[in-house]
């Protein structure tokens, strides 16, 4: 029998906030098979049991009521053109949320059958799994102490077979908590091409399209370093990945929506939170520097070659833990002597961390006034001032004591006045990657007949070993590279950043194929370190990813002790990569563009 055509897999979310109207874009735009949608990204994760942080319990009900919002006004277009939708807007209530959706439909008299998938939820089994020695720091491999650490939410990430059970059932909507972001798509795949367990080369090909499209518009031109080039920048589109049986896969986008899909845009997603040649999915290792990808036409990238090999016996857990309180107040300094006011309120805000007895304290100078202004906001220099405790009191009292010196401050202080009256601490939770063995979970799928169908784990697992050494190109002499000028490292290369919970995962590619060689031996893990100018030590790994001309560093605790509960400016890293691509270096004139 010859295999079905690809299935075509549209995403409308990249996490819970996103686009409103994408939703409605995907249903109503080009045919589709099937809509997937990411609500929990880990930031968002926190950020939402920080919202529960007083009432742990309510958490526990809680699904995206965005996603609802989106998906009842659609209901009987979805049913009309059979659609599939598959989300993990379930968050910590996904039979919940299944429910609702249910009495909708009824209430429509639609036909559409509606199904969920738990197993992900582990809050009530942590303190039985700490005791088992199972949660592990993923960076650190300190075991979780429950005597010491407050857990607030844990929840395990969950692959790609239920979702699989629950579409061969016959669900048209299938509600999901906290599965692999990928398992979304390859749970998709798996469904319409039937798909067993062992494929896995053609499991590692649909993670390898989950990946690029779970993050919505990233893989259109969003968040690109090359955005200037990409047309309708302002509101791009979302992609489409097309899954073939064997693994391979297109990623497009509907005609006439802002956005590009290029090799470039789709490498950028390639390269993000990836962690090194080894990107562990549940249900399979995928080799990230196994895939080939080639421009087929506009708006068309063929995803190719992807390899995988057995999944490992442990799955992550993300474990959100009670880390006290912060607050944050933005200052402004104004014209002359610029370091002289930082310095004045730097002296007071140290002054009033003592007196309210906060843990951290932290000041950001975000950028120089220029010379000669041409008016006042060119002369500003704004200054953030951040500090974590033990209490919500202690965070109000030093930003109500770093305020009293308003007008015994540097000429022309002021902060924006909403500031002032607004609640000053926030709950600060701490994001801490831990590993649970899959043969723990009750992974279920909880079918539209009512049926209930344990998924077992999956077979032939191993230990994680490590991500491997891969190759290490002996770097040429930078002078045979021929003259260079001092230009911005963006004049040549592109970067991606993403966290992964205290690490910052670094990607750096070419455009073009010549200019590799000369990434690879400019782009040293030392002159790494030495661009970044880190005041802190950092541990870099680096990886070579010859198929996509990129490299991939991970930074050991760079955001720590978690990007949720950082204390940096940019407590993602976003940014990070714009920082690097604007530091100038020598570049050689034969590989600058004709602009530089």
């Amino acid at each position: 029998m010859s295999p079905r055509r690809p299935v075509r897999i549209a995403s409308f979310s990249g996490g819970m906030g996103d686009r409103f109207a994408a939703f409605k874009e995907a249903v109503h735009g080009e045919p589709v098979d099937a809509l997937i949608g990411d609500s929990m990204t880990e930031f968002i994760e926190s950020m939402m049991t920080a919202r529960f942080i007083d009432e742990p319990e309510k958490h526990r009900e809680f699904f995206s009521p965005l996603f609802v919002a989106q998906l009842l006004p659609e209901l009987p277009a979805v049913a009309e053109k059979k659609l599939k939708i598959v989300t993990n807007a379930g968050v910590h209530a996904p039979l919940a949320l299944a429910e609702k959706i249910r009495d909708a439909v009824r209430t429509g008299g639609l036909d559409l059958r509606v199904a969920g998938v738990t197993g992900d939820d582990l809050y009530a089994e942590v303190d039985r799994l700490a005791a088992e020695g199972q949660l592990v720091n993923t960076d650190t491999g300190e075991s979780l102490d429950t005597d010491e650490r407050h857990v607030l939410a844990a929840d395990a990430y969950l692959g790609a077979w239920g979702v699989k059970s629950a579409l061969d059932a016959g669900a048209d909507i299938v509600i999901t908590g906290r599965v692999a972001d990928a398992s979304l798509i390859s749970g998709v795949a798996a469904w319409w091409h039937g798909w067993g367990r062992d494929e896995l080369d053609r499991i590692a090909g649909a993670v390898a399209a989950g990946h690029i499209i779970e993050c919505g518009a990233q893989a259109t031109g969003g968040n690109f370093t090359g955005f200037t080039a990409v047309p309708g920048i302002v509101v791009p589109g979302f992609p489409i990945a097309e899954v073939a049986d064997d693994g391979d896969c297109v990623i497009t986008k509907r005609a006439g929506e802002g956005g590009m899909v290029t090799v470039d845009t789709v490498t950028a997603q390639l390269v993000y939170e990836i962690q090194g040649p080894r990107y562990l999915n549940p249900d399979v290792t995928w080799h990230t520097d196994s895939v080939t990808v080639t421009q087929e036409g506009p708006d068309r990238v063929r995803v190719s070659g992807a390899k995988g090999s057995a999944p490992v016996e442990t799955t992550r857990v993300g474990m959100h833990l009670r880390a006290g309180y912060r607050g944050s107040m933005w200052y402004f300094a104004t014209g002359l002597q610029i370091d002289e006011k930082v310095e004045v309120l730097r002296r007071q805000a140290e002054l009033a961390a003592g007196e309210a007895r906060v843990r951290k304290l932290r000041l950001f100078v975000c950028g120089r006034a220029v010379e000669d202004p041409a008016d006042q906001w060119q002369a500003t220099v704004p200054v953030k001032v951040t500090v974590a405790a033990a209490t919500a009191a202690q965070v109000e009292a030093f930003v109500a004591q770093l305020n009293s010196y308003w007008l015994g401050g540097f000429p022309g202080f002021y902060t924006e006045i909403t500031q002032i009256f607004a609640d000053s601490a926030q709950a600060r939770i701490d994001y801490w990657p831990g590993l649970v063995r899959q043969d723990s979970l009750r992974h279920q799928a909880h079918l539209p007949d009512g049926r209930v169908v344990d998924i077992p784990p999956p077979s032939g697992t191993r230990p994680y070993g490590g991500q491997p050494a891969g190759t290490r190109t002996p770097p040429a002499d930078l002078a045979s590279f021929g003259p260079t000028v001092r230009r911005p490292l963006g004049h040549v290369v592109h970067a991606r950043v993403g966290d992964k919970a205290g690490n910052a995962n670094l990607g750096f590619w070419v455009s073009q194929d010549d200019a590799y060689p000369w990434l690879l031996s400019f782009l040293t893990t030392d002159r790494l370190v030495e661009l970044l100018a880190s005041p802190t030590a950092t541990t870099v790994e680096r990886y070579e990813l010859p198929k996509l001309r990129g490299l991939c560093f991970v930074l050991q605790g760079y955001l720590g002790p978690s990007s949720s509960a950082g204390l940096s400016l940019d407590q993602l890293g976003k940014s990070l990569g714009e920082f690097l691509r604007a530091r100038h270096v020598d570049v050689p004139v034969s590989l600058l563009p004709a602009r530089s």
